[in-house]
């Protein structure tokens, strides 16, 4: 008889997820996973199947977290200039309990151009922040907030790689008022 799991799976996901941000792929052992995750090896073989499989099903569980997390914030604003700073604000801030920086940007550094579906998610995701990035402009062109002198899905590409730039340097001492310095030269090229 097939013993059932004695976990839940979102919840050692979660753990390795965290253990992935912190270390990265390749730093990441399977001693580390099955200490973080508090779970066998066995067990992560017989749920993820391998070590590369529980990385990739890691980057769409943060990247399902981080999008909730942002439509909540852009739901919330009553302006685009507000849903921008709040969006920005989650890039830089630091929960106690995660990692600095971004799983998907670390991981796209690390291993974008070797592993091809680490690199495939990784634009995913970043064609994602950019159409977000664009219906925010477009959003505040309508209403007078921005200016109309840029097309719009060319600023949700600059504004893509200024948060991402933003995301890198929050895996280093940069202090948070240099961050925040460079969001507020940002918001001011997007103003009317």
């Amino acid at each position: 008889m097939a013993r059932s799991k004695e976990f839940e799976v979102n919840e050692v996901l979660d753990k390795a997820m965290k253990i992935f941000w912190e270390q990265g792929y390749e730093k990441t052992s399977m001693s580390d996973l099955v200490e973080h995750m508090g779970i066998h090896r066995r067990s992560i073989y017989d749920t993820f199947d391998d070590k590369h499989s529980l990385f990739l099903q890691a980057m769409d569980r943060y990247r399902g977290k981080v999008s909730t997390t942002l439509l909540a914030e852009i739901k919330a604003s009553k302006t685009a200039v507000e849903a921008l700073h709040k969006i920005f604000e989650v890039m830089i801030s630091e929960a106690e309990d995660t990692p600095s920086g971004c799983l998907i940007v670390n991981s796209a550094v690390e291993l974008g151009t070797r592993d091809q579906e680490v690199d495939n998610r990784s634009l995913e995701s970043f064609n994602e922040a950019e159409r977000m990035f664009e219906q925010i402009i477009q959003w505040g062109q309508r209403e007078g907030e921005f200016s109309s002198d840029h097309d719009a899905k060319e600023m949700a590409e600059y504004l893509h790689n200024i948060s991402v730039g933003i995301r890198a340097m929050a895996r280093t001492s940069t202090d948070k008022e240099k961050l925040n310095r460079i969001i507020h030269v940002t918001m001011k090229l997007l103003e009317k």
